[in-house]
């Protein structure tokens, strides 16, 4: 009898996803390895930008889960963090709250403007939803405008470094791993959420309301509730950065901040989670690889105008080129990269 016959040295598919979880879980635990060992071996200035991105990597979460999975566009992505970090900061200035104070409330006010903004998204669709969501990044920084002028903090209200369990949470090493943490609970927590029954209801949501109605599934309350969930995480990642700057202020939730946050899930891959880390180190770095190609090209007058002019203009080129040639954005590209990599004969027995 031929193998075939027999079933020996045939990859089933059972066999198959077996050893395509294994290889997953491989590296995954090569990855988490790499992270916690990396401060190790990085420079003080390694490790901020690490840090950014983690904070980065959390609000891009929120936005992928909002947008990339449920279907619900926002350009209120900054106003979001914008409350977050106000609310720490009024909360620590006006009652010297703590961190065990300050989260959880920063958490609640997202939930709440979530609620509040999300109720539009019951009649508005499109344009014109992203309109409504852009009025809430303009109330909010406004609000925040006027809470700076009224109590005198014209310059921003500044911060303590917050203290956990004893310990003050100051220097970069300590923030790494804090954000580290932090960004791979949150991950956890997504995708959880959208292996549930809310995330299959999102997912319906987007592919087509009409036809998730008509499959019972309740419209109206799982948009909501993917406003409210996604706007504190928002909120949350805003009084994360509050905290890692030790400062709050209007001017650091520009509106550009939303764009970038789109960007993000678009440059990571739509409805991918992955997708939205990845995306976030891409952006977050690309600032800096702006600012080293303009010192190392000869000419090139270098002042931070430039630079930021120089800066919006590649988020706009690489938007529009993932767009046009890479929809599925770096994901995309990693899953091909991986499918060249194989040998045919998994690709084969991959069913």
């Amino acid at each position: 009898m031929s193998n075939i016959e027999t079933g020996i040295g045939k990859m089933t598919p059972a066999t198959t996803r077996r050893k395509r979880l294994s290889q997953n879980q491989v590296a995954w635990i090569g990855l988490i390895v790499l992270l916690v060992l990396l401060p190790t071996s990085a420079t003080p200035f390694h490790l901020d930008i690490a840090s950014q991105i983690f904070i980065a990597g959390i609000g891009a979460l929120a936005l992928m889960v909002l947008t990339g999975i449920a279907g619900q566009i926002s350009l209120g992505h900054s106003g979001l963090m914008a409350a977050g970090a106000f609310t720490t900061g009024i909360l620590y200035k006006e009652a010297g709250a703590g961190i065990w104070i300050t989260l959880p409330a920063s958490v609640v006010a997202g939930a709440v403007i979530g609620l509040i903004f999300g109720l539009p998204s019951l009649r508005l669709r499109g344009i014109y939803l992203a309109m409504s969501t852009l009025a809430l990044h303009f109330l909010v920084i406004y609000l925040g405008g006027e809470y700076e002028f009224a109590s005198g903090a014209s310059t921003g209200i500044f911060l303590d470094p917050p203290v956990v369990f004893g310990f003050e949470i100051y220097d970069g090493y300590a923030w790494y791993y804090v954000l580290l943490a932090l960004v791979a609970g949150t991950y956890w927590g997504c995708r959880n959420l959208l292996n549930s029954k809310t995330g299959r209801a999102w997912e319906a949501l987007h592919a087509n309301e009409t036809a998730a109605e008509a499959l019972g599934v309740q419209v109206a309350n799982y948009k909501l509730l993917a406003f409210v969930i996604t706007s504190g995480i928002a909120s949350f990642s805003g009084a994360l950065f509050a905290y890692y700057q030790n400062f709050v202020s209007v001017e650091a939730f520009t509106l550009f901040l939303s764009i970038q946050y789109i960007a993000m899930i678009i440059i990571g891959g739509m409805g991918s989670l992955p997708g939205a880390l990845l995306g976030a180190v891409f952006v977050t770095l690309v600032p800096y690889f702006v600012e080293w190609l303009m010192e190392a090209v000869p000419y090139i007058g270098l002042d931070i105008t430039t630079v930021s002019s120089a800066s919006y203009a590649a988020f706009g080129l690489l938007m529009i080129l993932f767009l046009v040639f890479e929809p599925s954005g770096l994901t995309g590209i990693w899953k091909r990269l991986v499918g060249q990599f194989a040998s045919p004969s998994k690709r084969e027995d991959t069913p």
